[in-house]
């Protein structure tokens, strides 16, 4: 599992996920792959049809499709079954692309994909759990943005967006094997409520505030 790119703060908040940590950390490297499509890919349509790759090797029943890429091999070597929150990230990874400037409609679309389908996937959250699961994963995903856009008009206006997510992410209760979402919300919280946009690396203030968190509760 080391070889899998994920950011150094998605293998934090993995480490908190107890016996789900192997599966969100292939979460997190399926979102990092997502992301370097967007982020690599000049074409729109040449973006497309990769996005659309990982949808047919996500649902390959006979499980040849992406044999030898080293995500794939690890995914199926973990039994992981692919349900509607990985879709919805690619969905919403899609949103991005030949966008130099996103406006609010697709800035919504994309962090409910990708937020949203991120965290009800880490969860396996019931289905009365996940428009609050949603709505978390919604406003980590655009503070996330933030801290990983050159546009600073589009960044806070990415914020800005997030903070219309938060009484809907605060209408329910964090299930105790959840905690590692808890804590990818409650890190960007605090930027979101002050309308500043996230640091573009794992800084000391965010480790500081990850561990915070993670003992005290806020």
């Amino acid at each position: 599992m080391a070889e899998l790119e994920i950011s150094p703060l998605a293998r934090l908040l993995s480490a908190y996920a107890g016996k789900d940590a192997q599966r969100h950390r292939l979460l997190w490297a399926l979102d990092a792959r997502l992301a370097d499509i967007i982020r690599t890919t000049s074409e729109p349509l040449i973006g497309q049809m990769r996005l659309t790759w990982w949808h047919e090797v996500l649902t390959d029943e006979t499980k040849t499709k992406g044999r030898g890429d080293l995500l794939v091999d690890a995914w199926r070597e973990a039994g992981m079954v692919p349900g509607d929150g990985c879709s919805a990230m690619i969905d919403g990874w899609e949103e991005l692309l030949g966008m130099e400037m996103a406006d609010e409609a697709a800035l919504r679309a994309y962090a409910e994909g990708r937020g949203g389908g991120l965290f009800v996937a880490q969860t396996g959250a019931p289905i009365e759990a996940k428009p609050m699961l949603a709505a978390a994963g919604a406003v980590w995903a655009l503070w996330d943005l933030s801290g990983h856009i050159s546009d600073s008009a589009t960044a806070l206006r990415a914020i800005a967006v997030a903070k219309d997510y938060l009484p809907a992410a605060s209408s329910g209760a964090w299930h105790r094997d959840w905690k590692a979402s808890r804590l990818a919300f409650g890190i960007a919280l605090k930027d979101v409520v002050k309308g500043q946009r996230a640091p573009g690396s794992l800084t000391p203030g965010l480790y500081a505030r990850l561990l915070r968190i993670a003992l005290v509760g806020r």
